[in-house]
């Protein structure tokens, strides 16, 4: 209930939880460049919570014991262009989160991103640039806070 999956390619890994709320739909949807293009998978253990979207023109790949929080949006994509906004962008870029990442609540990541195991985004920030491993970034753009300690 109040989970919607569109497009093809979508997996989601053993026992994880997606909870939706009337108010606050989960949409995870793929629309690929192409019949049959783009994927989004998603690991094992993930918990993603209420206002999640995540939409995929070529690859998105969330890692084993992830927890994205409510009204966070991933994306591998701008979608169309600043001008342009009837033709398809041209250039999407794959995200990668790695193991054992927090997203944050209303954090947003955009296009061609990976982030690091064991890393945290902090609430509304937005990520534009890669995350090391074991790194809390926050702010808009998102920047380096402090290591996640051991």
């Amino acid at each position: 209930w109040y989970v919607d999956v569109n497009g093809p390619n979508v997996r989601l890994g053993h026992c994880a939880t997606v909870i939706g709320d009337v108010d606050k739909r989960v949409n995870i949807a793929v629309w690929g460049r192409g019949p049959g293009q783009g994927r989004i998978t998603i690991g094992d253990y993930a918990l993603i919570t209420p206002g999640v979207r995540i939409s995929a023109s070529d690859s998105i790949e969330i890692g084993d014991n992830c927890m994205i929080a409510s009204g966070a949006y991933i994306t591998d994509s701008d979608w169309h262009g600043i001008y342009d906004r009837i033709e398809r962008n041209a250039t999407p870029a794959p995200i990668r989160i790695g193991n054992n990442v927090w997203i944050g609540m209303n954090a947003i990541v955009l296009k061609g991103v990976t982030i690091g195991d064991n890393s945290v985004v902090a609430a509304g920030a937005v990520v534009t640039k890669d995350v090391p491993p074991g790194t809390i970034v926050a702010g808009n753009p998102a920047r380096f806070a402090k290591r996640v300690p051991e």
